[in-house]
């Protein structure tokens, strides 16, 4: 329970997650789980990962450097911990291990504004202009909350904060209401820009209000604004000369001219006219348009849990129990997933070697479709790093009706390799076969989310 104000508040307590919880959620820091979220070109980087309750997490790694006073952290952690609202990409717990700084927040699926702002070529969503204007309300109403619960300040406000959940509504990340323990300053190697006579690193009320006037112009134009260049690009500019071409038609004269306005006021030289978060609010609630339709609608994304409308090739053959798909399929994509970085032949070990043979036994056995051979000689292995061999031992199962060996073996697979679609793909044969129809459309459902995030990842490389 988050205590939020009177006596209750020295009560709290964050929760704390050990190394070896997120070493695991992680899959060792993975690099291949590194996710942008956060837009961050330090070493402070945020892994994607899924806890043993089967929770998704981003996990934010600081360097030692970042909070050497282990207490300081875990009394800043503890401070954003308290915050927890809808508006916001919420903090679940920190880890505070020898020299290693943890946060751990909720994982937002559909990425970030910067990507679907300025990455469109991968990203084709419809972006009209109700879903930006639905942005910018939900970041102002945001910024009132936190200042509401005594987190007025907020560190290096920029497209890359601003995630989407799994129903496409626009949050904020946590991670940018902690500040440096030292003193005061953002994480971020790209200072709060506070135009000034005198130039300043340190984040107030005021320049976080011109961050926010930087946003509303990158979701007008389509395109990243730089800080310091802001008011220059606006000046003595009507909203159409800067407006983004996929909002012609989508977007009124009348909403082009007051985000203009919002964003010329926020942008203002003198701080002390610059508009407060609230003032802010009551200014954006006139603008929403739609409002009785759902934001992952709007951005025409899947819902929730629900896969993609056209699945794999892999995951159609499974949801129609198509043998014959399933193994060209597991024969064509091979040991790929189980591919690490090997020794020198010259330091191979005796059992290194025989397990390669082996491996090169069960792989022929498989491919000529005889299972019960592929059994035995893949059994032999090692099964420690050889998430492949549980999947393909899987279908072998499943091939000589023995499901509940299948089933477990699925299981094992993901124990090594907790994000990999292809073995959810192979436990819903497995319980489906078993008659558990709900828990086989369930692991379909997994496997296809899994694929759609790593198959977005990947475009926006």
């Amino acid at each position: 329970m988050h205590a939020e104000n009177g006596s209750d508040v020295m009560y709290y307590s964050l929760p704390k997650f050990t190394m070896s919880d997120l070493e695991a959620a992680t899959e060792d820091f993975l690099p291949e789980n590194i996710v942008s979220a956060n837009g961050e070109k330090s070493p402070n980087v945020v892994y994607r990962g899924k806890l043993k309750d089967g929770r998704w997490v981003a996990v934010k790694r600081f360097t030692y450097s970042a909070w050497p006073d282990s207490y300081q952290f875990l009394e800043e952690a503890t401070a954003v911990g308290r915050l927890n609202n809808e508006l916001l990409a919420n903090l679940i717990g920190c880890c505070c291990h020898g020299n290693e700084r943890l946060l751990v927040a909720e994982f937002m699926p559909n990425q970030t504004l910067s990507k679907h702002l300025f990455h469109r070529e991968s990203h084709p969503w419809g972006w009209e202009g109700a879903i930006r204007l639905r942005v910018a309300l939900h970041l102002a109403q945001a910024l009132v909350y936190c200042s509401s619960k005594g987190r007025p300040l907020y560190y290096d406000l920029n497209s890359s904060r601003v995630l989407f959940d799994h129903n496409g509504n626009p949050r904020l990340s946590c991670f940018g209401l902690m500040k440096n323990s030292r003193d005061g300053k953002s994480y971020s190697s790209t200072p709060a820009y506070v135009p000034s006579r005198i130039h300043t690193d340190r984040v107030m009320p005021e320049s976080l209000i011109y961050n926010f006037g930087t946003l509303l112009l990158d979701l007008l134009r389509g395109r990243h604004t730089p800080a310091n260049h802001a008011v220059e690009l606006i000046r003595d500019q009507n909203f159409l000369m800067l407006m983004d071409s996929s909002l012609v038609g989508h977007f009124s004269n009348d909403d082009g001219t007051e985000l203009l306005r919002l964003a010329s006021q926020c942008l203002q030289f003198d701080p002390c006219k610059r508009p407060n978060p609230k003032s802010l609010v009551t200014a954006l609630i006139p603008l929403q348009r739609e409002t009785e339709v759902p934001s992952h609608v709007l951005m025409d994304i899947p819902h929730g849990n629900v896969p993609p409308k056209q699945l794999s090739p892999l995951g159609e053959a499974c949801s129609k129990l198509d043998p014959t798909a399933i193994h060209e399929i597991l024969k064509m994509t091979g040991y790929k997933a189980d591919v690490k970085k090997e020794p020198s032949f010259d330091l191979w070990t005796d059992a290194m070697k025989k397990a390669l043979n082996s491996r090169h036994q069960g792989d022929a056995a498989f491919r000529d479709k005889d299972f019960g051979k592929a059994i035995g000689t893949e059994a032999q292995k090692e099964p420690r790093k050889q998430q492949t061999v549980f999947v393909r031992r899987c279908f072998c199962y499943l091939i000589t009706d023995r499901a509940k060996e299948a089933l477990v073996d699925c299981m094992k697979a993901l124990e090594l390799h907790h994000v990999w679609p292809t073995a959810f793909y192979l436990q819903s044969v497995a319980l489906k076969i078993l008659g558990m129809d709900n828990d086989a459309q369930e692991m379909l459902k997994e496997g296809a989310l899994l694929e759609a995030i790593q198959n977005k990842r990947a475009d926006s490389v």
